[in-house]
């Protein structure tokens, strides 16, 4: 296949939030095969000479956060409110338009931005742009509207049915699951191709290099106590409550590491895990001021680590998620070695699962066995060193840069050839 110029594009390409950490993957597979990858969005950490910095596509702005204010949790919709989409959409497309011309793009790639309706004006002016240009397009959608209850409640179910996502003759569908597979072809009459969360398990991650042996003092975590690392934002869904009554149970020294703060879903469900901690008795240590993408200094001196310092540095990881599209923090665990407690939600049981991997396994709610298993596993070498190796064999055939490449080169061979 010729090499190909290919735009991604979102609300925001930055820091460690899942579509960005995807992307990143999705570019260097595409750049291993010698296709060139640039950038456009509201936040962005690539190559400045390869991207596009346009404010309007972040869903922080306050022109597009006062149209989401306008459209969601009510039942009408303001005329200023139709009249601001137009126009943002309008501004949008123009950006679009000069994106593709700046570096002459033969193939866009949305990220997540015709599934999740934080941006309105964004995905309606990529559903005209496509279809005025007729540009291939793969849409990479991670979740979508009807995922979510905070979304269900609208005055903008014209706008979700026109783009998200839209039914374009250009246009391939590539989504994280059975499930969603399924939804999008009941819901918009699509086929999609499942391209799961992928890690680069045929290279191992780098030893650790001294820069963390300190992490755990400078957390405050005693050295009796074992690190059990919650590698997610303080969201609802990661169903957090659950790893907590676990190591309520376990009754030994632990200390629960929570890496990522609530973000953009609001701090109700993070007072709720604070005062669930503090009722069960459990320590837990809110880092996420701790932990970049970079190593570095924070103002009053502190260090700052990595993701993988942590994962490094932890015992087990706990993933006790009610809800998720995939599971970047299951696959990082399986990634950096270390054993897992997981909650049997629905992605995991049907497309995970079934492959054989061996975790602490929840089914809904903690049981004495789990907690008697997540005990074996903290204290006998043997059985977590077998876990941990078996399950790394599998994530290889199964979830690997390989599979990530196959699923590419058939979805690009659909628009360009083999």
């Amino acid at each position: 296949m010729d090499k190909k110029r290919i735009g991604f594009v979102s609300t925001r390409l930055a820091g460690t939030d899942g579509v960005s950490l995807e992307t990143q993957k999705w570019a260097r597979v595409f750049e291993a095969d010698g296709h060139e990858c640039f950038y456009m969005a509201g936040e962005l950490d690539t190559p400045e000479d390869r991207s596009r910095l346009v404010p309007n596509c972040h869903f922080r702005n306050k022109r597009i956060w006062d149209i989401y204010l306008g459209c969601f949790d009510r039942d009408t919709r303001a005329p200023e409110t139709s009249s601001a989409v137009e126009g943002v959409k309008h501004e949008l497309k123009k950006e679009l338009s000069a994106f593709v011309a700046q570096y002459d793009l033969d193939l866009l790639i949305p990220e997540n931005a015709m599934a999740i309706p934080f941006n309105i004006p964004l995905a309606l002016a990529l559903t005209e742009f496509i279809m005025e240009t007729g540009i291939p397009v793969i849409a990479h959608h991670h979740d979508f509207f009807w995922e979510r209850k905070r979304f269900l409640r609208n005055a903008c179910w014209d706008y979700l049915s026109v783009a998200f996502p839209p039914n374009l003759s250009m246009m391939q569908h590539a989504v994280l699951n059975s499930s969603q597979r399924h939804q999008i072809s009941l819901r918009r009459g699509v086929s999609a191709t499942i391209i799961p969360n992928v890690m680069d398990f045929h290279t191992p991650p780098p030893e650790p290099d001294g820069y963390a042996d300190d992490l755990r003092e400078q957390l405050g975590i005693a050295p009796e106590e074992k690190l059990i690392l919650q590698p997610t934002r303080i969201v609802q869904r990661k169903g957090i409550e659950h790893a907590i009554e676990l190591l309520h149970r376990l009754k030994e020294p632990v200390a629960l590491v929570i890496s990522h703060a609530s973000g953009d879903e609001g701090h109700e469900y993070y007072h709720r895990v604070r005062e669930y901690s503090k009722l069960m008795g459990v320590k837990t240590i809110y880092c996420s001021d701790n932990v970049a993408e970079n190593r570095g200094l924070l103002e009053d001196g502190r260090k700052i680590y990595t993701l993988a310092d942590l994962y490094h540095q932890a015992d087990l990881v706990t993933y006790p998620s009610v809800f998720g599209g995939f599971g970047n923090a299951f696959l990082e665990a399986l990634y950096y070695r270390k054993p897992i407690v997981v909650n049997d939600y629905s992605v995991y049981s049907v497309d995970i699962k079934p492959r054989g991997f061996q975790t602490v396994e929840l089914s809904g709610y903690v049981t004495e066995g789990a907690v008697m298993h997540a005990r074996e596993v903290l204290h006998d070498p043997r059985i977590s060193s077998h876990m941990v190796e078996h399950n790394h064999a599998l994530a290889t055939r199964f979830f690997s840069y390989d599979v990530l490449r196959q699923n590419l080169r058939a979805l690009m061979a659909s628009f360009f050839g083999a």
